[in-house]
């Protein structure tokens, strides 16, 4: 039984009615009918066929996007990042300058912060500002523990 131009027919049918394209492989034809579709000969014929619903189009098939969600989710959480997950160096996941300007900003918005609530004076702004520049505190808590050795206390510790 060939059916191969009665599912040509009905693809380019189906096509117009459904106003996008409808390929070979997404024509369903009722496996009990097959009789009466290898009869239908002229495109009015398989019109018919497709108004009786013994020839249909299949739905498209999608590609579920549920599982690259629930990774996104994980990933958003700080897993997936161990070992076998890692492709490039350290130093390209974290460049060296991103990672200093991360650092840089944090203790100068501190240090300006200290400066407007009159923690610290201009000059010692200036100085340790300086400091920060050198690359002499590895973070703000570095920073803060080097200012109360020399003295300037910060509110809030009893």
């Amino acid at each position: 039984m060939m059916i191969t131009n009665q599912k040509r027919m009905a693809a380019q049918i189906l096509s117009k009615k459904e106003g996008r394209e409808v390929g070979i492989h997404r024509v369903w034809i009722h496996p009990d009918y097959l009789e009466e579709v290898t009869s239908a000969v002229q495109k009015d014929d398989v019109r018919q066929l497709i108004e009786e619903g013994i020839i249909k189009a299949k739905p498209i098939v999608g590609i579920s996007r549920s599982r690259a969600r629930k990774v996104a989710i994980q990933k958003a959480k700080g897993r997936r990042k161990g070992q076998g997950s890692r492709k490039g160096t350290f130093n390209a996941r974290a460049p060296k300058k991103e990672r200093w300007m991360r650092i840089i900003r944090s203790q100068r918005k501190m240090l300006k912060e200290f400066r407007e609530d009159e923690t610290i004076s201009p000059s010692k702004y200036r100085y340790y500002y300086r400091k920060a520049k050198g690359g002499s505190y590895r973070s703000v808590a570095d920073m803060k523990r080097n200012m109360e050795i020399d003295g300037i206390s910060f509110g809030g510790e009893n």
